[in-house]
């Protein structure tokens, strides 16, 4: 789920380079970028899996 949230993040970050549109600070491309970077390392690391995982008695 976290990759799938990632690759929003990249899409939206390439679009915004794309079209060269200014942005704030912390809604740049760049920033997008590490975000979805950050997310992309989550979910490699396995947080994704423990968000909706139940416990089995």
């Amino acid at each position: 789920m976290l990759a799938y949230v990632a690759a929003v993040f990249f899409a939206i970050a390439y679009l915004l380079l794309a079209t060269d549109t200014h942005t704030e600070t912390w809604y740049s491309p760049t920033a997008l970028g590490f975000v979805g970077l950050a997310l992309l390392a989550a979910h490699l690391g396995g947080a994704s899996s423990r968000l909706g995982a139940r416990r089995h008695r």
